[in-house]
């Protein structure tokens, strides 16, 4: 069964980090390309960073880059974003996906 399984959201304050992990399992994790997107109540979900098979295979949408950054961890089949320089407009469920299949999502608040 595939699997994916976020953690870390949270409320932190502007300015501040959280870090993300999505955990996946029943499918081969290290031949996935990987992603995180984020919605909004009312929006559509937006791609945020994905990772391809190697490091040199990343991409981020234009206002999280030099904020976020995006890993993987093959042996533990694990996913990352580590997210810093928090916004306000980061606040949003984020999603983790792989493999063709959606995590449940975890909630990333940003408010003083």
């Amino acid at each position: 069964q595939v699997q994916l399984v976020e953690s870390g959201g949270g409320l932190v304050q502007p300015g501040g980090s959280l870090r993300l992990s999505c955990a996946a399992s029943g499918f081969h994790f290290d031949s996935a390309v990987m992603g995180w997107y984020r919605q909004t109540p009312g929006k559509e979900r937006d791609w945020v960073a994905i990772i391809g098979l190697s490091a040199g295979s990343i991409k981020y949408i234009d206002s999280v880059k030099g904020r976020f950054t995006i890993s993987r961890d093959n042996a533990k089949k694990t996913v990352y974003l580590q997210m810093n320089s928090l916004r306000p407009e980061d606040t949003a469920t984020y999603y983790c996906r792989g493999a063709g299949v959606w995590g449940q999502g975890t909630q990333v608040t940003v408010s003083s």
